[in-house]
């Protein structure tokens, strides 16, 4: 079932999320070189996102 028209926030994602899901602090850990296949999923550590660690730069 979807959302009528009239009902969705028209700004919805155009700004960054600042919560990943687990793929996505994986994959970001996999490119930084800080996770492999032998580590567990649980328990994993913050990521910044791409705003906050541009704001930072």
């Amino acid at each position: 079932m979807s959302i009528h028209r009239s009902l969705k926030i028209k700004s919805a994602l155009l700004r960054s999320r600042n919560v990943w899901t687990r793929i996505e602090r994986l994959e970001a850990l996999q490119k930084a070189g800080e996770w492999d296949q032998e580590k567990t999923v649980y328990g994993l550590r913050k990521v910044r996102t791409a705003a906050k660690a541009a704001k930072k730069a």
